[in-house]
This record gives C-alpha cells, sequence and structure tokens, in this order.
C-alpha cells in the first residue's frame, strides 16, 4: 500500500511537469508565431532628423522645438539590403514602402497604410499565402491584395475597383487581386498592398525605400542582428524583441513561474518518496538484520533501497507521461481559440518524456540515499533484537 501510494504521488508529480511544460512551451510557441505572423523580426528604417542647437550670444542653447519627421528613404537602401542579406543569422530581407492614403469607394473611404512591396519578396517575411481568404498575394499594375475588414467596410469583393487618395494630391484607381485575413482586425482593415514602384510614385519616394524587413534563423537572436546592423549601418534598426518588449517580458516571466512550480512539484515528489523509504527502514528492521546474518554486505542492502527508489522513479514517470497525455487531450478538445482550431495539440515531445523520467529517476535515486544508507549501517543483532 505504501508502494503504490508513493506511486501514485510520484505519477501525479510527473503528469503535472510534464502537462505543464508541453501546455506552456506550445501556448508560447502559438503566442510568438501569431505575432510575428504579421510582422518582420528586424526592420531597417533611417535615422530620425534631428535639428541643430543654436547658441546666442550669452553661449546658452535657444529653445527647440521637436522636429516633423518625414517620410524619408534610406539611404542607399540597395547596399544596406546585400549588407543585410549576408549578415549571419538573416534568412530574408524584403524592401518595404509605406505610407498613409486613403482608401476611397464612392461616399464610404477609409484611412488605410499603402504598403508597396515585391511579392516574392515579403512572402518571405510575412507568410501572407497562408492568410489569403480569396485571390493570391500577387501585385502587378494597378492589382492590390486588401484585408477583409478593408473589403467589408467598403463593400468590395474580388476584381472590385477602389482609388486609393493620398495627402500630397496623388490619387491611383486599382483593382483588389487579392483579400487576406491575417487574424488581426487593426490590420485588416489598415493594409493596402501595391506594387513597389507604384508606391514609391505614390509617396514621391521614386527609386527609395521607407524600411528594410528581415527574417532571422532564430527568432530570439533577433536583437543582437539588429545591434550588429545599427553598428555597421548607423540606422535605426528594432527587433520584435524591442517592439513587443511587453509580450517578451510576459513570456520570460511564464517560464520562470513554471520553472518554480515544476522546483516545487520535485521537491514534493523527492519528500513522499524518501518518507515512505524512511518508514520501510523501521518497518523492516527484523528482515535487514537477519539478511545480514545471512552474509548480505552493506552495499548489497544499501543498493536494495537505492533500486527501489530509482524504480519508483521510472515507473512513475511513465505512468506520469500517460496521464499527461490523457489531460493534454481532455484540455485540447475543451479549449478553443476564438476560430474553432484548438488551443493546443494533444501531443508529447519525447524530449520532455525521457526529461521527465531521468528527473524522476535521479530524484527517486536521491531520495533513497539517506534511508539506504540507514539501512546500510544497521547493526544486524541488534535490529533482530529490536
Amino acid at each position: 500500500m505504501q508502494t503504490l501510494l508513493i506511486l501514485a504521488g510520484t505519477t501525479g508529480g510527473v503528469a503535472v511537469i510534464v502537462f505543464l511544460t508541453q501546455l506552456i512551451t506550445q501556448l508560447q510557441a502559438q503566442i510568438v508565431d501569431r505575432v510575428l505572423g504579421s510582422q518582420a523580426h528586424v526592420v531597417i528604417r533611417p535615422t530620425e532628423e534631428a535639428n541643430r542647437r543654436a547658441i546666442d550670444d550669452q553661449g546658452f542653447a535657444t529653445l527647440v522645438e521637436p522636429r516633423a519627421q518625414r517620410l524619408r528613404s534610406v539611404d542607399q537602401w540597395e547596399n544596406i539590403a546585400r549588407l543585410a542579406a549576408d549578415m549571419e543569422g538573416v534568412t530574408a530581407v524584403s524592401p518595404v514602402v509605406t505610407g498613409p492614403a486613403f482608401a476611397v469607394r464612392g461616399q464610404a473611404n477609409k484611412s488605410v497604410a499603402l504598403m508597396g512591396v515585391d511579392a516574392e519578396r515579403y512572402r518571405r517575411i510575412v507568410r501572407m499565402e497562408e492568410y489569403m481568404v480569396a485571390g493570391r498575394f500577387a501585385v502587378d499594375g494597378t492589382r492590390a491584395v486588401i484585408g477583409s475588414e478593408l473589403a467589408k467596410d467598403l463593400g468590395i469583393r474580388l476584381e472590385d475597383k477602389l482609388r486609393v487618395a493620398l495627402p500630397n494630391g496623388r490619387d491611383e484607381q486599382l483593382q483588389v487581386g487579392g483579400i487576406f485575413d491575417i487574424g488581426n482586425k487593426d490590420l485588416n482593415r489598415r493594409w493596402v498592398f501595391v506594387t513597389l514602384p507604384l508606391a514609391q510614385s505614390l509617396l514621391d519616394l521614386p527609386g527609395g525605400v521607407s524600411n528594410l524587413d528581415l527574417t532571422v534563423a532564430d527568432i530570439f537572436e533577433a536583437q543582437a542582428v539588429a545591434d550588429r546592423l545599427k553598428g555597421a549601418t548607423g540606422l535605426t534598426v528594432d527587433s520584435w524583441m524591442q517592439t513587443n518588449a511587453q509580450l517578451l517580458a510576459a513570456l520570460r516571466n511564464q517560464t520562470v513561474s513554471n520553472n518554480l512550480i515544476r522546483s516545487f512539484v520535485v521537491i514534493i515528489v523527492a519528500l513522499g518518496i524518501a518518507s515512505v523509504l524512511v518508514v520501510s527502514v523501521v518497518q523492516k528492521q527484523k528482515e535487514i538484520g537477519i539478511l545480514r546474518a545471512m552474509g548480505a554486505s552493506r552495499s548489497m542492502i544499501l543498493q536494495i533501497f537505492l533500486i527501489q527508489g530509482a524504480v519508483v522513479g521510472a515507473v512513475g514517470s511513465l505512468f506520469g507521461s500517460l496521464l499527461a497525455f490523457t489531460l493534454l487531450n481532455v484540455f485540447s478538445s475543451i479549449y478553443r481559440n476564438a476560430d474553432g482550431s484548438p488551443l493546443f495539440a494533444a501531443e508529447l515531445e519525447p524530449r520532455f518524456i525521457l526529461m521527465a523520467a531521468l528527473v524522476a529517476t535521479l530524484v527517486g535515486l536521491a531520495s533513497a540515499l539517506i534511508p539506504a544508507r540507514r539501512a546500510a549501517r544497521m547493526d544486524p543483532v541488534q535490529a533482530i533484537r529490536s
């Protein structure tokens, strides 16, 4: 009964560790994927314009008003793009021209962000083909791709026309060749994709780009890549880790909380195994004394309790992994995303199972060490007499 109870405790502890680890890992990966699914990992922009301070006759700086930032091109952006593409860790570079505009159709108009892109290169930054609900992500001539919310607001369907008007007085008639739903209503309402040359012409940036979007192989190395690019170019370089600092802090805090929970569970399981084996040593004093009198060595007695602790940990990790998999299946069928898809997948990564088995076995051995040493040091005559 004692063995079954401690085995149940070990199974529950391992199940909690594996379940929480798998669940939080999947949720964090999904959150990061959703956030980065609509933005570049690293963005290169021109440096902000600043006024020079004027010095009066007394040597004091006069009051300087903040300078309005006009739309400017990245200086020598082709060279910067080649430099970024050759940098270690960078997997894709896409030039982008973006600026404010109004989308007009009949009496309706909406404020939008005009996005001039090379569709083939931009697909490597944002997986737009996965978000298309009508048409395809291809811009050519005056064909444009808009978001589903903007299409709904303006009453637009595939192959309909709309006009974009800019603050500089320019405008252009566009034909809708694709409609996307990126999972963000604000972006679905604002983004209007056109060709790079058309955006350059409309925004008065002939041959220029407003920013360079990059993706990196390791998303958590984005800040290091951004720092290297900033040092090499002197331009403004932001990573997703800067623009989503609060999200990153929340993910880190979540990881710390998960580690604390797992640590306490491990301690509780270890104390449970140790307490049962300590009681077992006390209850089995006579049997231990008889074994010692029959010639069993101290090391043999030590091995008996160590093996018992290791077996409890190993078997508990097996049952715990099965229980964790069952919990994942149950919870994945209950909790869903807004679109009805499972919030997380009911699957276990082998590395988590191996990690749990290793930790449980080591905890079992460590927990059995003290009672095992006590049993090994027991005097056979005194044990039998007591």
